[in-house]
């Protein structure tokens, strides 16, 4: 019963075979393989332009990395006030940007707005020197609450971001699980919504150690080989995060793992909701934030469950915590079975 995060998965098998399959022989070093030339074309093939691909170790280092590539002194970064680039990266984004600042913008459901966006960078009037500038924007999808943008909510973010000139960027941690929520297509959630940049996570579905940077305009990405040697993220043996790449995209296996975790995370809700418990957010990707009594947390720890407590500050009155509740967050993936669900429903039910 392992909840507590998509993290703490293996890797898929068709990650594992692609890496055994590569692993002979000798071949050039630093990204000029034939797998990285290769798997770079998957890339364009999959979001149906010309792309421009990097290869990093982290989903921090793309995140921090990306909006380097568009930073400006004194430059301003925006995302929501829970967005994982405001809270948990040790502050990266800012130390590989020079010192942009993390403005966090107020929305339900871990999402910003158009009007939340439009206020916040109103306080950094262009032309002023002492406010310094807007540089960027930033979406998590899926985001931090487990809820997905809609393509009409992205359009409609971009279009702000056309007012002030700056790109958008989308923090892709979890995007094979909103791509399958959404049902459309990888390119009608990016640049044909308006995003410029994308973090495209891997490793939290299926991979070992595979992050990439996406730039949809070649140009804007020209540089940023760069800024990815500067911050110590270029592969020597590149050939082995294609080569999980290559295994991930096999046969949509990446969308069939997605798939899978979000059946899970779905699963658990109803059953949770079905047993007098309630989720703080909707469960749209592979995360759920149930809401139960404390000793019913208490009672699933002590059968080996494993999950953990999560702030829920933003519910509306009736829907929060309680004193005697407690918030909990849970992720699935790929390898989670059908008896893991049953198993934690099983000691739900017997707390009822």
């Amino acid at each position: 019963m392992n909840f507590a995060s998509d993290n703490w998965a293996g890797a898929a098998p068709a990650v594992m075979s692609a890496l055994a399959r590569h692993n002979t022989g000798f071949v050039p070093a630093y990204g000029t393989d034939p797998l990285t030339a290769s798997v770079s074309r998957t890339f364009s093939d999959i979001f149906d332009r010309e792309v421009s691909v990097y290869f990093v170790a982290t989903g921090t280092a793309a995140n921090a990395l990306a909006l380097t590539a568009y930073a400006r002194p004194g430059g301003a970064i925006f995302c929501h006030r829970t967005a994982h680039i405001q809270l948990d990266e040790c502050n990266c984004p800012e130390f590989m940007t020079g010192g942009g600042k993390l403005v966090g913008v107020d929305g339900a459901a871990g999402k910003i707005t158009p009007e939340g966006l439009t206020d916040a960078m109103a306080g950094f009037p262009a032309g002023v020197v002492h406010h310094g500038q807007v540089a960027s924007v930033s979406i998590s999808q899926a985001s931090e609450c487990g809820t997905v943008y809609t393509l009409d909510e992205i359009a409609a973010i971009k279009d702000v971001c056309r007012t002030r000139s700056v790109p958008l960027h989308m923090d892709g941690a979890r995007f094979a699980n909103a791509l399958v929520t959404l049902g459309c297509t990888p390119a009608d959630m990016t640049w044909k919504a308006g995003v410029d940049v994308l973090s495209f996570g891997a490793t939290k579905n299926g991979c070992w150690c595979a992050e990439a940077v996406v730039f949809f305009d070649p140009d804007a990405g020209r540089e940023f080989e760069y800024f990815r040697k500067r911050g110590g993220h270029l592969f020597s043996k590149s050939r082995f995060v294609a080569a999980q790449f290559e295994g991930y995209f096999e046969d949509n296996g990446w969308l069939v793992t997605a798939a899978h975790a979000n059946a899970m995370a779905g699963g658990l809700a109803e059953g949770i909701r079905g047993l007098g418990g309630r989720t703080a957010w909707p469960v749209e990707a592979n995360e759920l934030f149930p809401i139960l009594k404390r000793d019913r947390f208490k009672a699933l720890q002590d059968a080996g469950a494993m999950l953990y407590e999560w702030p829920a500050t933003d519910l509306p009155a009736g829907h929060a915590p309680t004193s005697d509740e407690v918030c909990l967050r849970m992720v699935t993936s790929f390898a989670t079975t059908d008896a893991d669900v049953a198993a934690f429903l099983k000691v739900l039910s017997e707390t009822v």
